[in-house]
């Protein structure tokens, strides 16, 4: 089975075609054939596009929506030139499966789409309004070009945080906020989080039940996950993708009566201090530099920059802090894992974050952690108690097999 999937945005949509089914599932034998991007919609967009041998090459062309782009796309995908000889037509395209990054309360785990779905994504509009309107626009794009007939799945980033307990997502607020506006923590980068988590006891030969993990993703957007029994019980994102640790562009955890202190003080409206937090603030905010941390290594090392050291350290600290209070909440666990942009390519980070967590059991072999980029592995010593391995992730992956999982009536395993 060809699928596409579809990660829709306000001014991108990012795509790749994974040939996979139940006995590929099985045996891991799953063929990206192709992946790709379409940026600065609405103008001259940037077309990037590699299939499974080629190269990657870069186009530009003037498209003005996401119904555009993903015209523009299945039309590449369907040429000689784009070296995915498998689809020729939109018949060899066989299901869609979409990142919809809120599911509420509503979904637990994806979902087949159909008219009520769709209304379960729009009644979480207020819950996200910058993402599930876009990743709507993906769904009813999809709807226009290949019809009702070509079955579509939506994959949820809160899913996954659907098994926290009560006492670990809700607030310290009146209750009745809840009640009514349903205010409380979902969590984000669940199909992350999940996916490392299997990825991580298949490597261990571990049931479900016995997986025990910290999971760090750690990007542009970071989050840390608190996973017992392969079920997540905690995690670092709130109600939006603003709390918890240190990121690329938002500040995470301050004190809410901040918020108030920058409105009087810079003049701001509550909606410029909200895009204060998740636009000019984290690395971005501390350094004065840059949101990017491969830049901010590079500069510390020729530089030794007050303050891309202390944006480092602060980064590093968060997530240590986060590590230490999921290890206390759940009572221990086997081990920490790392993935994302950062956790997969920085043996810095991942070194700043491990020292000081010998006291869990954690010892860094400083070889195999330099070794471990791009690459999946164990980075702790051998007599760690408390082990940290580097497992990157492939949320499109997951979202390929939920689709065909979905489309069969097949249970997914977590």
């Amino acid at each position: 089975m060809n699928v596409l999937i579809l990660n829709a945005g306000s001014s991108s949509l990012k795509f790749q075609v994974i040939a996979t089914d139940l006995e590929r599932i099985k045996t891991s034998s799953d063929e990206r054939l192709c992946r790709g991007q379409v940026e600065r919609l609405g103008g001259e967009a940037i077309i990037t596009v590699q299939s499974r041998t080629g190269p990657r090459r870069k186009l530009t062309a003037p498209i003005r929506d996401v119904a555009a782009a993903l015209d523009y796309v299945l039309r590449w995908l369907a040429s000689e030139n784009s070296g995915v000889p498998e689809i020729r037509s939109l018949g060899d395209v066989h299901a869609v499966g979409h990142r919809v990054v809120h599911g509420g309360e509503t979904f637990h785990e994806s979902a087949l789409i159909t008219d009520e779905v769709l209304k379960g994504i729009e009644d979480c509009i207020d819950l996200a309004p910058l993402h599930n309107p876009n990743n709507l626009k993906g769904i009813q794009a999809v709807r226009e070009i290949f019809g009702s007939q070509t079955p579509q799945v939506a994959v949820f980033d809160t899913a996954f945080h659907a098994t926290i307990p009560e006492h670990a997502y809700l607030y310290a607020l009146p209750y009745h906020l809840y009640r009514r506006h349903r205010i409380r923590r979902y969590g984000f980068h669940g199909t992350s989080h999940r996916y490392v988590a299997y990825r991580y006891r298949a490597l261990c030969g571990l049931t479900r039940e016995q997986t025990n993990l910290v999971t760090l993703h750690l990007g542009n957007g970071c989050s840390a996950c608190a996973i017992r029994g392969g079920h997540s019980v905690d995690t670092s994102m709130g109600m939006t993708p603003l709390e918890g640790l240190v990121m690329g562009t938002r500040s995470g955890d301050l004190d809410p009566a901040i918020l108030n202190l920058m409105a009087g003080k810079e003049g701001l409206s509550p909606h410029e201090v909200e895009s204060v937090l998740n636009t000019q603030s984290g690395l971005l905010g501390i350094s004065g530099l840059t949101n990017d941390m491969k830049v901010l290594e590079e500069e510390l090392l020729v530089h030794e920059d007050r303050r891309v050291r202390l944006a480092i350290e602060i980064f590093c600290y968060r997530a240590r802090k986060y590590v230490g209070a999921f290890l206390a909440a759940m009572g221990g666990a086997d081990a920490v894992i790392f993935t994302g942009g950062i956790g997969e390519n920085s043996p810095l980070v991942r070194a700043r974050i491990c020292d000081g967590l010998a006291w869990a059991g954690l010892k860094i072999d400083a070889a195999r952690n330099e070794q471990m980029v791009r690459r999946e592995g164990r980075i702790s010593t051998d007599d760690s108690t408390l082990n940290a391995w580097v497992v990157p992730t492939d949320e499109e992956l997951l979202i390929a097999r939920d689709t065909v999982r979905c489309i069969l009536g097949e249970p997914h395993p977590g």
